[in-house]
């Protein structure tokens, strides 16, 4: 499953920073709006201990962790919507991401200029948001000009089912909210599929704080009020110090570790931002092993085994017989394939098997 997510905000408030160390990547992080002139596109890979003890315990040829594409998008500014700065252009960007990660500025820093001259971490998100809204709203009130009376007058069952849902969306965008809050059932997210609502997609909070801030975050009056705002909206807040993150990306696995410590943090900030945006979007992670090959898949919860079949290679799914299946803590509490047979801990499940985080799977597939 290719997963991502948008890395937003208004601009110098540290998101190509923030690319640039969870990517390792290069982009220009100057010091002036609209630096960023195109999505920058990164490719990072998902920390797993899990794999790295798999690897360990099967010696295989390759090693492979599952991935997350981080677009770094041009800092947004007030009438974006409208086409204001540079607008529409990377609106269009957030709508192909699977999650939008807003970076908020927390820190104060004279040689570093605001674009609103002042650091105010709820205006700045405030702006943001109502930005998406406005987009989102001009996509509602487009799409109800084109179909609403042809619905009315031919009483298509689908076509009006969609007018119903746009007009209750309308209503909601006109009052500057999101629609996240809204639940919908299975006919209305096919509906709205195709439409990319931006307020509808998950939203983490990236609360960007000094180094000093982040050891001592319970004192960070900044990033208490953005937390505080995410809870209210049941969205997810992390503190990150962006400047921090961008050192650790040029660390050892040892260097991090001591670095970490020194600063009293358990976790770097991608750790919490792959962490929770694993979370956000209701994904765990299933292994295949073996001597060529020990790899990670991604899967949304709730996915049966031939769905997870299938994400290797669609005549998984077609030709499923069966999954020969064992779970992680298992493995690495009997060390070899042969004992958890002997222990009775490989199960042979079939179509209606709901796949677990952690689960190793052999799929048994005929087509």
């Amino acid at each position: 499953m290719g997963l991502k997510a948008g890395i937003v905000g208004l601009p110098n408030v540290g998101k190509s920073t923030l690319f640039n160390a969870i990517t390792n990547s290069t982009v220009e992080a100057a010091n002036y709006p609209f630096a960023t002139i195109a999505p920058n596109v990164g490719t990072v890979l998902v920390p797993d201990e899990r794999v790295d003890n798999l690897s360990k315990l099967f010696n295989p040829k390759k090693t492979i962790y599952t991935t997350f594409e981080f677009y770094d998008i041009a800092g947004l500014v007030k009438g974006a919507s409208k086409g204001e700065g540079l607008g529409n252009q990377f609106l269009s960007h957030i709508r192909e991401t699977d999650a939008i990660i807003e970076v908020v500025r927390c820190f104060e820093d004279s040689e570093i200029i605001h674009v609103e001259n002042t650091v105010d971490p709820i205006r700045d998100i405030e702006i943001i948001n109502l930005e998406l809204v406005m987009a989102d709203l001009d996509t509602c009130s487009n799409r109800l000009g084109k179909i609403e009376n042809k619905a009315r007058i031919s009483k298509d069952k689908e076509a009006l089912a969609e007018v119903n849902l746009l007009v209750k969306f309308k209503e909601k965008l006109q009052k500057g909210e999101a629609l996240r809050g809204i639940t919908l059932n299975e006919d209305e997210q096919k509906i709205v599929k195709n439409f990319n609502f931006l307020t509808l997609k998950p939203i983490i909070y990236v609360a960007n704080v000094s180094d000093a801030e982040l050891a001592d975050i319970e004192n960070c009056e900044n990033f208490k009020l953005v937390r505080e705002y995410a809870a209210k909206e049941n969205s997810q807040c992390i503190p990150i110090c962006c400047q921090v993150e961008a050192e650790l990306s040029t660390y050892s696995k040892e260097e991090k570790k001591d670095f970490l410590e020194s600063l009293g943090v358990e976790q770097s900030g991608l750790d919490l931002l792959v962490t929770s945006a694993y979370k956000l979007l209701n994904l765990s992670t299933f292994f295949t092993v073996g001597a060529d090959e020990v790899r990670a898949w991604t899967f949304k919860n709730g996915m049966l085994a031939p769905d997870c079949a299938g994400i290797i290679h669609t005549d998984f799914k077609k030709g499923f017989i069966k999954a020969e299946v064992y779970t992680y803590n298992d493995i690495m509490t009997y060390k070899t394939e042969q004992a958890l047979k002997e222990a009775g801990k490989v199960r042979i499940e079939g179509k209606e098997y709901v796949a677990k985080d952690g689960d190793i799977f052999f799929f048994r597939f005929n087509v």
